[in-house]
């Protein structure tokens, strides 16, 4: 065993020890040393965590990009190592999901992209030349969300990282123990092995107040928020540049021509994966009426566990309150198991059952609302013009995900088109536009509300030309 694996292997155990209010003795590679829980990137005042992370990124950019891509893969190395407890422990403290996928979504990390990314375009002419750098913002304030902790935090670490910029997280207050174990982790290893300090400054005890302190704080030059319509909201309104990742309600088509088996399979692989916690997963499917019982039959060939329409109707009125003018999901329920949404109804759910399904109208709510569980309403489109219909105002405009199943290459044109949102995936599940089943990199924040789309490391960088008059042509 290698000298970082021992840092990682003994660190992850004592980290949750120590963050009560005594020192802990860490084993490291260099020996034992004591950790104070206020240390190696961890604040409970936002003035402190920036004047950090401001140190910590003069010195990331004096190392030189070769030490960033180290870092880079260091972070993804460390990740897949340690998948298996990391994602138990915030499957632990969040108590939604699957633990399985908690695992997966930290496997998944080796699919961010590093300094790769970062590519120098130059001119040249009779004038002279130029070249335009992707240079860094400096210190970025990060709202990472409860659904994903730990591999939000990972995935923007890698790209921030990448392209030279320290990190001011604010988690949220039901997922901040997974995120501190991980920040303080990576920042060990970081120190250990370029001796620079935490590059990863993160608010041990996250509220809404640090939050608005990140937001405003003048020495944060740049915003990245993912979380839900609140988050998103709160985040737009500020005065400096944010990049959110807001949220999402991806509609399904399925038309006659569409194979209705892979169909099946890939709605169930995207809107189990989970529990339905990924904003980029499966939320209503509209079929075609021609192919609708087709499509229900595929479903349950599939493994999927169909309710009655009755009993769609009494689950939401179990999992969802209505405040105001809007429904809103009840916080027991986000991620639950299928077998727990069963009981709701007294529907015996085999444990295991990746998603349930119905028949439903447009009034109930899981058609309109974000639910974040694993159950998904099939509604009845009278041709494909009426379910893209139906698709475009249920994404409620959000710009996000949307999914077709077809064979019809000019069904698929239009329907792309027409929802114009970020995310388009055919003829797959919802993941197959991070890379997971289908080609491309991973990402764990989708910047749709402000257009930047899959996050890599350009996303978190400024453009910069350099120019150099009459001087350097060789040709």
């Amino acid at each position: 065993m290698n000298n970082q694996e021992q840092l990682i292997g003994s660190v992850v155990q004592e980290v949750l020890r120590q963050l009560g209010p005594q020192q802990t003795v860490v084993n490291t590679s260099a020996g034992k040393v004591a950790v104070s829980p206020l240390g190696l990137g961890v604040f409970n005042d936002v003035d402190q965590a920036v004047d950090q992370a401001t140190r910590s990124q003069q010195q990331l950019v004096a190392a030189g990009m070769e030490v960033r891509s180290a870092i880079c893969d260091m972070f993804k190395q460390l990740s897949r190592q340690n998948a298996q407890q990391w994602g138990r422990i915030e499957f632990e403290e969040t108590k939604i999901g699957r633990l399985d996928h908690k695992i997966v979504k930290l496997e998944l990390l080796e699919a961010v992209p590093g300094v790769e990314f970062l590519r120098t375009a130059a001119h040249s002419g009779d004038k002279g030349v130029s070249f335009d750098e992707a240079a860094p913002w400096g210190v970025i304030g990060v709202i990472i969300p409860v659904t994903h902790s730990i591999p939000t935090m990972t995935s923007n670490a890698i790209s921030m990282i990448a392209a030279g910029n320290a990190m001011v997280v604010n988690p949220h207050p039901s997922g901040a123990k997974s995120a501190v174990v991980g920040a303080v982790a990576y920042n060990l290893a970081i120190k250990e092995r370029f001796n620079i300090d935490p590059l990863i400054c993160i608010i041990e005890q996250p509220t809404l107040r640090s939050a608005e302190e990140i937001f405003k704080h003048e020495g944060i030059a740049l915003l990245a928020a993912t979380g839900g319509p609140g988050v998103a909201r709160a985040a737009l309104k500020q005065p400096k540049r944010a990049i959110v990742a807001g949220p999402g309600n991806p509609p399904v088509v399925v038309d006659e021509t569409a194979n209705f088996d892979n169909a099946a399979r890939s709605i169930i692989e995207g809107a189990a994966f989970d529990n339905n916690l990924l904003c980029i997963g499966e939320k209503e499917v509209f079929v075609v009426s021609s192919a609708f019982d087709a499509m229900m039959d595929a479903m349950r060939r599939a493994g999927a566990v169909q309710l009655t329409t009755q009993q769609a109707d009494e689950l939401a009125k179990e999992v969802f309150s209505y405040e105001k003018d809007h429904y809103a999901v009840k916080k027991q329920y986000v991620g639950a198991d299928t077998h727990v949404l069963g009981q709701l109804v007294d529907v015996n759910i085999p444990v295991g059952t990746d998603l349930l399904y119905a028949e439903t109208d447009e009034s109930n709510p899981f058609v309109s609302e974000e639910q974040m569980m694993p159950f998904v309403p099939f509604l009845r489109a009278a041709d494909f013009d009426r379910a893209v219909d139906l698709a475009i105002k249920y994404e409620h405009g959000f710009g996000h995900t949307a999914v077709i199943h077809s064979s019809n290459l000019d069904h698929i044109t239009q329907m792309g088109r027409a929802v114009n949102t970020t995310l388009f995936v055919v003829n797959g599940p919802s993941t197959a536009c991070l890379g997971a089943g289908g080609e491309g990199y991973a990402s764990y924040s989708i910047a749709t509300p402000t257009g930047e789309g899959v996050t890599n490391p350009l996303t978190f960088t400024r453009f910069r030309r350099v120019a150099v008059a009459g001087a350097l042509r060789m040709v």
